[in-house]
């Protein structure tokens, strides 16, 4: 079946349909890793976007029931070059196309997604419409609210308390024998993979939803804080930040990707909207701390201005290779510190898991 693939600049490209019928809207981006859809398509942090892959053949191993990063496909939609229908991989339970359609989610296949990065990297990001139904396409793509206006973080974050551990999810209110310390997650729109890192270390999570006070956060018991990463426009999160606020210096503190832009707006700081953002799984970091450069994954679409922040106040700690944008900072009175990326990597490189490593031996010490 015919689909098609509209942009807001009144760009339009043909295609086959892939999934489900139907329209999906959303802020059109695109990820350059050649690995990692399925962790990509449950990513909360990409609540509210099309996803156009770069790599040629998506869906050649497969979907299987191991590495979903959290409980629904979080894409609005995707776009691919081809979607592989006979997968090879002892894991694989279904194709690609059959989880899309199962989940309820249009896509299309069969678009130079090559050629369209570099259109969107040329115009920068835009609204887009993947839909089977072409009659009406424009109107209803020019009816639809700006990914800008809306605010993600509500739809993705958890609505119950819940805990993390050896064993994967459990009860909150489990006791922490066995573990080194306990950890505070504030959900922005949390990967589960971050908690199996945590786990892995010996940290039991407490995961709250991001409207929790500092009060909850504190009387958890937890011997840290950490800020999740999440979809969306930092700048709409002012609860959060003034909770982040509340939290600085009561416990370590750690941030990653829109925590780290959280952390920053805590200490007084702004953010501003990339041209294209960075999403994939190879971007070169480098760590002025250390002098160490690592090889990073990956999804954001915000950045801390750097010239934002007093000197005083905090320090930016890493820095982009590519473009020069902040990748990280350290507030100098608190002990508390953020990174933009994602040291969990799924998908990506493990270089950067030595960050968890450093901020469990932090909370530990403040024990």
């Amino acid at each position: 079946m015919e689909s098609k693939l509209l942009l807001g600049d009144g760009f339009e490209v043909a295609g086959r349909r892939l999934g489900a019928s139907g329209d999906a809207v959303g802020e059109v981006v695109f990820n350059t890793g050649m690995t990692g859809y399925q962790e990509i398509l449950t990513d909360p942090s990409y609540a509210g976007q099309i996803v156009v892959f770069t790599y040629p053949m998506i869906g050649n191993y497969g979907i299987n029931e191991d590495d979903f990063e959290s409980d629904r496909i979080q894409v609005a939609g995707i776009v691919v070059r081809e979607a592989c229908k006979d997968p090879s991989n002892w894991r694989s339970r279904r194709t690609l196309g059959e989880l899309l359609e199962e989940r309820g989610i249009p896509a299309i296949e069969g678009v130079d997604t090559r050629a369209l990065t570099r259109r969107i990297r040329s115009a920068g990001v835009t609204m887009g419409l993947v839909t089977n139904e072409l009659g009406g396409a424009a109107e209803r793509l020019g009816a639809a609210e700006n990914y800008g206006d809306q605010e993600f973080v509500g739809v993705v974050s958890t609505k119950e308390n819940y805990g993390w551990g050896y064993g994967g999810r459990e009860d909150f209110g489990e006791s922490g024998d066995g573990y080194k310390a306990t950890l505070a997650v504030l959900d922005c729109g949390l990967k589960f993979n971050i908690l199996r890192r945590f786990a892995a270390l010996g940290i039991q999570s407490k995961v709250f939803p991001h409207t929790a006070s500092a009060d909850e956060i504190l009387a958890s018991g937890a011997h840290g804080v950490l800020l999740s990463p999440g979809p969306g426009d930092p700048a709409k999160l002012a609860g959060v930040v003034e909770t982040a606020k509340k939290l600085l210096g009561q416990r370590p503190m750690f941030g990653i990707c829109l925590g780290n832009q959280i952390l920053c707006q805590a200490v007084g700081g702004s953010t501003y909207k990339l041209k294209f953002g960075h999403r994939g799984s190879n971007h070169p970091v480098k760590d002025l701390e250390d002098g160490s450069v690592t090889i990073t994954s990956q999804n954001h679409g915000y950045a801390v201005d750097a010239d934002s922040l007093d000197e005083s106040v905090a320090v930016v700690t890493q820095l982009n290779v590519n473009d020069g944008t902040v990748e990280g900072i350290r507030v100098k009175e608190a002990d508390a510190s953020s990174i933009q990326y994602h040291p969990e990597a799924a998908p990506g490189p493990w270089d950067s898991r030595k960050y968890f490593v450093q901020f469990v031996d932090r909370m530990i010490q403040a024990k």
